[in-house]
This record gives C-alpha cells, sequence and structure tokens, in this order.
C-alpha cells in the first residue's frame, strides 16, 4: 500500500474558532472548490502532526475538546420556530458548479464497468475497478469491524471468495488509532491484505447506533427465524428507546441517550460530540476529521459523515436531517478533494422513507463529483418497507449518467433483500449478518427442505456422520467436517466452530452472489 510518509501529510490544524466560522460561510457561500486550496491556506495552516493529535486538538477534527464552542452552531431546538429560523441559518449546501471541473472527470484509478443488464429487470452484472482488484457485482461485502473478520483469517476468507471487504472507522479510531494503521502504511499493509480492496465508514453509523440502539440492525437482521435465533444465542445487542423527536437541547443541537443509559450522543452542525466506550473521553466527529482519518487508513473506498435518524423520525426532523446530511458530505467532499490519493469517494443518499425527501437527496448528491452512490439512512422498519423504497427509488438510478458509477445498499445483507435489490440494479451490499448468524449456529444452506438454514445445536445433528452443512458447498468447512462434529463443537463452547461456521456462511454468500450474476447473464432475474 501506498506510504503515507512519502508524501507531505494533510492533516491540519484550525487556527481560530473565527476562521471555522469563515470556512463553513465560504462553503454556504458557493465558493468555487478549485480555488479550495487558497480558501484553506487562508484559514488553515499546514502540519506534520498525526491523526492521533487531531483527535485532541481543534474544533474541525475528531477532538476530545469539551469547549463550549463545540455547540456553538445549532440543528434544532424545542421551539419549531427557534428550530426552522436556526436550520434554515445555515443555508443551502453548495451548488454542484462551485466544484472544480476535474473531480467531474472520470478516474484512471477507479470505475465501473457495465457488463450486462437483464432484460427482465434492472438488475445487472458489472466490474468495479481499484487500485487493489476487481469487485464483480452484485457482490457480498464482508464487514470486518475491528479490521478483522470475527474467528476468520482473510486468507481463508479470501480463499472463499470475498473481494471487497469493510471495516469501521469508528472502532479504529479509538483501537489503534489512524496514525497506527498510518504508520504501518496504510490498512491493507496493517491487516495485511494487500492485493484486495477495502472500503471504510465515517464512524457516523456507529456514534448514531449510540443514540438509536440497534433500529438499523434489527431491519437487516433477516427473517423471524433468524432473530429468534440470535436473541436466544445472546447475539443481539439491546435496542435503545427514542421518541424520534431529536430531544432538543438549549444550544439547538439534539441530545440522546446513549442504548445503555451512559452519556448523551450529541448532533450539532458541526458534527457530532459522543463518548468513547473504551475510556470515556468526549470526542468530536466532523466531516473532516473523519476524511482525514480515512486517508490516513487509504481504503479504496471512503465514506462522508451523514445523520443517521430512525425510521419514527418526524418529518420535519428528518428534513433538517437531511439537509445537514448534504452540507456534511459537501464538506466531506471539499476534505476529500483536497488529497484525492487513488481513494474513491461514495455519497450516502438519505431521505428514509419519504419520496420527496429520498428524491431531493438522489438529485443533489448525484449531482457532485462522488464517484459512487451508497443508500442509507432509514430504511424502514422492515424487509417490507426496504421493498417498497427500492421499488420507487431505484429507477432514479438509471437516470442520466447516475448508471455509470457503482450502487451500494448500506447494512444489508438478508437473502430475501439482497435478491430484490439485485433485481432493482444494486451492486453491493455489506452486513455482519452472515458472519454473526455463523457465529450463533446459524448456518446457511441450499439443502431443500431447510429453509436455507440449518441450526446446528438440534441435538438431530448429533449422529449426522459423514453429512456436511452443505453438499452443494466447495468451502473448507463443508470438505472437512461433518455435522455431528460441528454440533460437538457448538456445544462445548469451542473456538473453532466460530472459524468453521463463519467461514461457511461467507463462501455460502459469495457462491449465492456468482449463481445470481450468472443468472442475470442469462436474463433469469
Amino acid at each position: 500500500m501506498r506510504q503515507r510518509s512519502a508524501r507531505r501529510s494533510p492533516m491540519i490544524l484550525l487556527l481560530a474558532s473565527s476562521l471555522a466560522s469563515r470556512r463553513s460561510h465560504h462553503l454556504r457561500s458557493g465558493v468555487h472548490a478549485s480555488s479550495s486550496r487558497s480558501l484553506f491556506a487562508s484559514a488553515f495552516v499546514s502540519t506534520r502532526q498525526s491523526p492521533r493529535s487531531i483527535m485532541t486538538t481543534g474544533t474541525r477534527s475528531f477532538s476530545t475538546s469539551s469547549s463550549k464552542s463545540d455547540a456553538a452552531q445549532s440543528c434544532t431546538s424545542q421551539n419549531s420556530k427557534k428550530r426552522k429560523r436556526k436550520a434554515s441559518s445555515f443555508g443551502p449546501p453548495p451548488d454542484p458548479s462551485t466544484f472544480p471541473p476535474w473531480s467531474y472527470e472520470p478516474k484512471s484509478f477507479f470505475r465501473y464497468e457495465l457488463i450486462h443488464k437483464s432484460s427482465k429487470s434492472q438488475a445487472r452484472v458489472g466490474r468495479i475497478h481499484t487500485p487493489h482488484g476487481i469487485i464483480d457485482t452484485p457482490g457480498y461485502v464482508a464487514v470486518a469491524t475491528n479490521g478483522a473478520l470475527k474467528g476468520v483469517d482473510f486468507h481463508d476468507a479470501d480463499d472463499a471468495g470475498q473481494q471487497l471487504v469493510f471495516c469501521n472507522s469508528y472502532h479504529l479510531m479509538l483501537q489503534p488509532g489512524p496514525d497506527v494503521i498510518r504508520d504501518a502504511g496504510g490498512l491493507h499493509n496493517f491487516i495485511g491484505r494487500r492485493d484486495r480492496p477495502l472500503i471504510t465508514d465515517s464512524g457516523g453509523f456507529q456514534v448514531f447506533s449510540l443514540a438509536y440502539g440497534g433500529v438499523h440492525e434489527e431491519r437487516s437482521s433477516g427473517g423471524t427465524d433468524d432473530t429468534k435465533e440470535l436473541k436466544r444465542s445472546g447475539g443481539r445487542r439491546r435496542a435503545g428507546r427514542n421518541d424520534g423527536s431529536g430531544n432538543s437541547n438549549r444550544n439547538g443541537g439534539r441530545n440522546v441517550m446513549n442504548s445503555d443509559g451512559g452519556p448523551p450522543v450529541k448532533c450539532t452542525e458541526e458534527g457530532v460530540k459522543f463518548r468513547s466506550y473504551r475510556d470515556g473521553r468526549k470526542i468530536m466527529l466532523t466531516p473532516e476529521s473523519t476524511v482525514q482519518a480515512q486517508k490516513a487508513y487509504g481504503a479504496d473506498i471512503i465514506i462522508p459523515l451523514d445523520e443517521l435518524p430512525p425510521h419514527h423520525t418526524d418529518r420535519e426532523v428528518l428534513a433538517e436531517s437531511v439537509d445537514r446530511t448534504h452540507r456534511w458530505e459537501a464538506r466531506s467532499l471539499v476534505e476529500h478533494l483536497r488529497d484525492v490519493r487513488e481513494q474513491a469517494m461514495y455519497c450516502v443518499v438519505h431521505g428514509g422513507l419519504d419520496v420527496q425527501l429520498r428524491t431531493k437527496s438522489v438529485e443533489y448528491l448525484t449531482s457532485l463529483p462522488f464517484d459512487g452512490y451508497a443508500i442509507g439512512g432509514s430504511l424502514g422498519k422492515n424487509a417490507d418497507d426496504l421493498k417498497e423504497l427500492l421499488e420507487w427509488m431505484m429507477p432514479m438510478f438509471d437516470e442520466k449518467d447516475r448508471r455509470d458509477k457503482p450502487r451500494h445498499l448500506l447494512g444489508i445483507a438478508d437473502e430475501g433483500s439482497v435478491l430484490n435489490a439485485i433485481k432493482k440494479g444494486v451492486d453491493t451490499f455489506d452486513s455482519c449478518y452472515p458472519t454473526r448468524l455463523g457465529r450463533h449456529g446459524a448456518l446457511m444452506t441450499t439443502e431443500e427442505g431447510m429453509n436455507g438454514r440449518l441450526y446446528i445445536k438440534s441435538g438431530r445433528h448429533s449422529r449426522s456422520y459423514g453429512i456436511p452443512i452443505d453438499p452443494n458447498c466447495q468451502c473448507l468447512t463443508c470438505q472437512r467436517y461433518d455435522r455431528a462434529y460441528l454440533w460437538h463443537l457448538y456445544k462445548a463452547k469451542e473456538p473453532l466452530f466460530m472459524q468453521l461456521a463463519t467461514l461457511h456462511n461467507i463462501q455460502y454468500m459469495n457462491d449465492m452472489m456468482a449463481r445470481y450474476r450468472q443468472d442475470i447473464l442469462d436474463d433469469k432475474i
């Protein structure tokens, strides 16, 4: 992976809070992004500081400062008139024309190649070309939360067909820290996965999950049987409670209690403040700091900071959230374009289930020079909500030149939702759902009569000698071990079970995607 030390660090310190206000004023006023270097030069000073030091200094950074200035710019208030007045004071996000012409040009290091579009649906087969390899689409993206797949070595996962892997910035920021990863030569070198592509997020999902609990996780947990199994196995986090009103605070931001009853997560125009689950320190996450961290990681695809409201948020708060997300994503993009480093940035389309807000988000974000489109925000409370959303939203991605860029569905990978989304033209899907299922004894299978699942803890498998999980699977687990032995490992709580089960489910997901690609090529779906 490219060494960060080989070029000047992009890390920058804020000179004064007045200069920060000056910069955000320029952004709101539509200053041309091609002059961003001169703008940044007037408001910032270049520095050699590490990402770790950036986490502890400056209001524009991933800051541990408890300064009241962090909350000076307000988002919402208890009074609706105040909320409207404060929200409107920030103005619209920058116009697409303010970004430099070169940022709209095709990238030599990243592109989507369309191979075939089905005659029966919007489904399509393609390839995403990245600096670290090709991603065949439709494709499954395994989640390596802390830079590791739980229980499985990356090389074994790669042998099971895994191409793109998703790592979470939030956890990596807290441990080991962006500076450690940067000094290792980037995330590819640090985790020993040098010839396969990686994607990292902004960390916002995890932060807002502290506030809103497992709302989004619950929606992507598959069918009823899977949900029950995970609950019985202790594999589900406790969902938080929130009334959807945003719990406005007196500074105009939103204070929302963590799902564990801990300190609040506070969202302001500047960013989002929360406490580290590791040591309790206050941390400020901003659009600029998340990009700086992802520059240290060096992933092939990076994600801007966005706000993640729960599905039951009232429309007025949701509309404000969409506007704020657009401003945050524009700020993230400006920061990214300062030093691209052969990284692609996807936007994240928001708007919940609201047709008007979703359409507004699609229209605005796809007009900016992002390299791909992620579908995020609240996707509903169940699979039916998601299906309905994609039904009317995805045709918009076939308009104009949007068809030339990849589309990613965030946090979804249950089979039913995946197939429906593929038919609507989605290219990639990330979720820890398949690997979590495996760790808790739910093994995915194509065997007839099993309804897609084999629950290994059942006593009926104790004497299933010589019978693999799935007779059609070529993974190491199915080739070497039978159900009786796996039943024993699970009941004995042997760590080996987690490795073998997770590896199998990864193979299952990649085999499923390969079948779908062939079905699209054959115009079957």
